[in-house]
């Protein structure tokens, strides 16, 4: 495939001192994802065009000037090399799909330590958070990666703290876990900036987003994926779950739907979701709750109804607990970026 040249350029806006343009490096990896690096650096140009001025100048960082080949076949001009690269306000590292360790050489996880040591935000995107682990530089930081490759990451870094949610920004350290998840991470550090809450929302429009999503919220990691084909009792429970969401079944009644004992689902859901079924339960009925609440107008009592909880109190508590803040509390959140 044909050449890329990616980075955005001044587009003639004024600048001024007192909002100079930010320079966001993309350091990109041999088979790189291009929807999680396009995501994100599409987003960053809307910002611009958002705020009629340069905001942000994007610059494609490689380990030498080689072309860097994408996972789907597609090839990337660098800008800079990491021995020629200007002075940045952040970087982002894209990973490789699949992760290959070779491709993290010494000096690439020395000039990412250099970085860090000149405080320099940095972020991983899809498997970019693996070269930071690599490099000592996610200790003490909350960090997320595609949901695939969370437990090999567990695994290989005992040490960091890894979630499984769409992206985490915490301090100077950013990380998404993939696909459009990136431009989702962008909105928010956008939304952080001077006057950036008007911006955002302005540049989702641009960018056909209907909805900013939020950090709470989780990758959805399919089931089939966690168990294989190996549970088909606890798969098939899942299924009637995820069908009697407005009126929830007992534990008796999922256990005989099924032939087996109570006792008997406990274990599958402990072994396997390392969960009770009520808790899982629950988690289903909040994020479908959830959906409703930002997807749709509906009231709270009747999205509460819906989901099975017996009254908007209760609904609201154990949405609390569970996302950290009300229905209404978020629904006020999301709409201040729009």
């Amino acid at each position: 495939m044909g050449k890329l040249k990616a980075s955005t350029p001044a587009m003639g806006y004024p600048v001024s001192d007192q909002n100079p343009v930010k320079v966001v490096g993309f350091l990109v990896m041999p088979n790189f994802t291009t929807i999680g690096f396009a995501s994100a650096v599409e987003t960053l140009r809307m910002a611009n065009l958002a705020a009629r001025r340069p905001m942000f100048r994007t610059l494609i960082i490689a380990a030498d000037m080689e072309p860097v080949g994408a996972s789907n076949g597609m090839r990337i001009l660098p800008d800079f090399s990491i021995k020629d690269a200007p002075k940045l306000d952040m970087l982002f590292v894209v990973g490789p799909n699949p992760i290959v360790s070779n491709h993290s050489t010494r000096p690439l996880l020395n000039w990412l330590r250099k970085l860090a040591h000149e405080q320099v935000p940095l972020g991983g995107i899809c498997t970019g958070s693996h070269l930071l682990a690599r490099a000592n530089l996610l200790t003490g930081y909350r960090c997320t990666i595609h949901w695939e490759d969370i437990e090999a990451l567990k695994e290989r870094f005992p040490g960091i703290i890894i979630s499984n949610q769409l992206f985490e920004l915490d301090r100077d350290r950013y990380t998404s876990s993939g696909g459009v998840a990136s431009m989702d991470m962008i909105l928010q550090l956008i939304a952080r900036e001077p006057g950036g809450r008007d911006i955002a929302a302005h540049a989702a429009e641009l960018l056909l987003c209907d909805r900013v999503r939020g950090s709470q919220e989780r990758q959805r990691v399919p089931l089939r994926q966690k168990l294989g084909t190996s549970q088909p009792k606890l798969s098939q429970v899942v299924a009637i779950m995820e069908s009697n969401l407005e009126e929830p079944m007992t534990l008796e009644e999922l256990a005989g739907v099924n032939e087996i004992s109570v006792r008997q689902l406990e274990r599958l859901f402990h072994k396997h979701l390392q969960r009770t079924p009520s808790q899982y339960y629950l988690e289903l009925r909040l994020s479908r709750a959830r959906q409703l609440l930002l997807r749709s107008e509906s009231q709270v009592r009747d999205i509460a109804l819906a989901c099975g909880f017996v009254s908007p109190a209760h609904f609201s508590k154990c949405y609390s607990r569970f996302f950290g803040v009300s229905p209404i509390g978020e629904r006020k959140q999301v709409a201040a970026l729009h």
